[in-house]
């Protein structure tokens, strides 16, 4: 018995389905268009799923995240990035001795190649650090060529390896070249974090020692956005790898969806706005006032979330360790307060509580950001930093399977009929 059977006019079509380990069950339309001559629209993708994942279970109306199955809570509080970048590429948690190896493999390759220099400084000194992070990350293919193959296994190990140890090396880099100051080079007796951290806000001049408050809390925010399922950013890494695309020039591809302010960009647009609430006096029910305003074009920024329909779980996260962050750090923020006025009031009041716009994962994070030192234009940068394992393994997991075929969308045409061409004297 087939599992539904679809009608149109006088056929029909037999379909399958496909039921995840948790969560939502897949109708297979593969032979919707060669059976019944139909194709679907489903805009933004919003109810298609391009293919079976083992990598992230997200559940939006629970507020549930998973990576491989185990909960984003106990992740962010017990484990450490290398490893979290671990188990979404390999399936499982390390033992002592695979992450050892992991670990020591991804700090013997933090070095950038020293031509490399000569990349970031064809760029001018107010680039958007997105856009030269994309397009070193593409640069890394034309240095090793010898690991390009998306079907050799080996090759692509090696590639995503590099990738995780070089990519906070070139954020740091376009970080130094934007401000003028030398570059700082690696630092392989840190761990992961504190290497960043070091070569971010480290001068030659003087002796920096990395603040470990700062560099658990940065290790936790990167957890949090490591993975979540075929994003858009997720989508533009598979749709490009799907064309068997090497490695790099898929995750550049990952990157610059990423730059959008409808994804990555959405953490530096909610501390700009809780900057103009601020330097307009701090009263925010004027401001919630005319975001329910539908003739007002003003938006509150990091509230609501295209697939959780509770509570961000990652949001929770956030908002305790800004609260512990700054209070380590002795920072008085003043946009803290005021974000923290703008969550009461989506928790209470009833046109944010009917519209299920609660405080998402971009809310807080920001105002973390800024009280590390990180300026505004390097949020979206350190959300890649993040993702970045959650790619490679969306782009490996796609590359591995066999049903896998290069992505080619639809699209229903609505444009003129057939007309024969004028001259361009008779028009």
């Amino acid at each position: 018995m087939p599992d539904a059977v679809l009608r149109y006019g006088e056929q029909e079509l037999e379909l399958t389905s496909h039921s995840g380990t948790e969560g939502d069950t897949g109708v297979d339309i593969g032979k919707l268009r060669s059976e019944l001559g139909l194709v679907t629209i489903d805009r933004g993708f919003a109810n298609t799923a391009e293919g079976l994942s083992a990598v992230t279970y997200i559940n939006g109306e629970e507020g549930i995240l998973r990576y491989r199955g185990y909960p984003i809570e106990q992740l962010a509080e017990k484990s450490d990035f290398l490893e979290v970048a671990y188990l979404l590429q390999y399936g499982e948690l390390p033992t002592k001795t695979e992450y050892e190896e992991y670990e020591d493999a991804i700090t013997r390759h933090t070095l950038l190649r020293e031509d490399m220099k000569y990349l970031f400084e064809a760029f001018p000194h107010n680039a958007h650090p997105m856009q030269i992070l994309a397009s070193a990350t593409s640069a890394l293919a034309t240095y090793y060529p010898d690991a390009l193959d998306p079907l050799d296994e080996e090759a692509v190990d090696l590639s995503a390896r590099r990738l995780i140890a070089k990519t906070p090396t070139m954020m740091a880099w376009s970080y130094k070249y934007s401000v003028h100051q030398p570059y700082v080079y690696p630092d392989n007796s840190l761990d992961y974090s504190s290497n960043f951290l070091k070569m971010m806000f480290s001068v030659p001049a003087e002796e920096y020692v990395v603040d470990p408050v700062v560099a658990n809390a940065l290790t936790m925010l990167l957890i949090l956005h490591a993975d979540h399922g075929q994003n858009c950013s997720s989508s533009a890494v598979r749709l490009v790898g799907s064309g068997h695309a090497n490695i790099f020039s898929s995750i550049s591809a990952g990157i610059h969806a990423l730059s959008g302010p409808l994804h990555g960009g959405a953490n530096q647009a909610v501390l700009e706005m809780l900057d103009m609430i601020v330097s307009e006096g701090g009263d925010t029910s004027q401001f919630v006032k005319r975001a329910k305003d539908k003739n007002d074009p003003f938006r509150l920024m990091g509230f609501g979330h295209r697939v959780y329909k509770n509570f961000d779980p990652r949001a929770r996260i956030i908002k305790k360790a800004a609260e512990e962050v700054l209070d380590a750090l002795g920072v008085d923020d003043p946009l803290l307060e005021v974000a923290m006025e703008l969550e009461q009031v989506a928790l209470n009041d009833d046109y944010f509580v009917e519209r299920r716009l609660y405080p998402n994962v971009d809310f807080y994070s920001g105002i973390i950001y800024r009280a590390m030192g990180f300026p505004t234009d390097m949020f979206t940068v350190l959300f890649a930093m993040g993702r970045l394992p959650g790619w490679i393994s969306q782009w490996r997991e796609l590359s591995a399977d066999p049903q896998a075929k290069i992505f080619r969308p639809r699209q229903l045409y609505v444009g003129p009929e057939t007309r024969d061409y004028v001259p361009i004297d008779e028009r």
